[in-house]
């Protein structure tokens, strides 16, 4: 009996944190919206699994500030005030800045090509009459996270990951925006740049590229009028 209750409680914990794993990829890439409100039955049904580990994994998240609970218990994505975007800007810069400066000295021919890979996808999406914003969201993002992986440093990682959690719902608001600015965004080339440097191991203008990145899309959002 007691065996059968270990076994319960793994496969309970299994489910709860394949639900936080799904749920935190959700926010990180942008797929949903600050004020959006997301409920236990609709994330439930949405991943295949019961209402009681989508509630844990939603108070992790909680927790993390990725998402917060109303007085009336329904759960939201936050809301973005402008003070908070251009304080986690700043501390992006720093840490992202840190994450590819690093990664251009140890990034592999196989971590290359997966970045060209999401570049392509990038550009592909993006030269259609009528692109599919949450693919180019969701190639932005595979590639950025592939650039801080090759950093080598797990810790970095996770803190990039947690300012992302944060500011993953507002990046969407870049390239959602409307065709014309998802084709004519500077972001493709900043990340040609960033890919060709790291090719040649060059921090400072994978650096550099970089910051010009997260800075033309930072100065989109502050001025679109849609945060607080």
């Amino acid at each position: 009996m007691n065996e059968l209750i270990a076994i319960q409680k793994i496969e309970h914990e299994t489910m709860s944190q394949r639900v936080y794993k799904d749920l935190r990829e959700l926010i990180i890439g942008g797929r949903v919206e600050p004020g959006q409100k997301l409920t236990l039955k609709s994330l439930a049904d949405a991943l295949g699994t019961s209402q009681m580990p989508v509630r844990e994994a939603l108070r992790q998240l909680a927790a993390e500030g990725a998402l917060e609970f109303l007085p009336n218990k329904s759960v939201r994505v936050p809301l973005m005030t402008k003070s908070k975007f251009t304080e986690l800007l700043l501390i992006r810069k720093e840490l992202e800045g840190l994450a590819i400066e690093q990664a251009a000295s140890k990034i592999t021919l196989e971590e290359l090509i997966e970045l060209e890979k999401n570049h392509a996808i990038y550009l592909k999406e993006i030269a259609k009459k009528k692109p599919d914003a949450s693919v180019a969201i969701e190639a932005n993002m595979k590639l950025h996270f592939a650039i801080y992986r090759a950093a080598k440093l797990p810790s970095l990682l996770n803190i990039i990951e947690g300012l992302w959690l944060q500011v993953g719902p507002v990046l969407n608001l870049d390239l959602r925006s409307g065709s014309k600015r998802l084709i004519s965004g500077p972001a493709k080339n900043h990340h040609a740049e960033m890919i060709e440097a790291l090719r040649n191991k060059n921090a400072l203008k994978a650096r550099k590229a970089l910051m010009n990145d997260l800075c033309s899309a930072a100065e989109f959002i502050l001025a679109s009028g849609r945060l607080n």
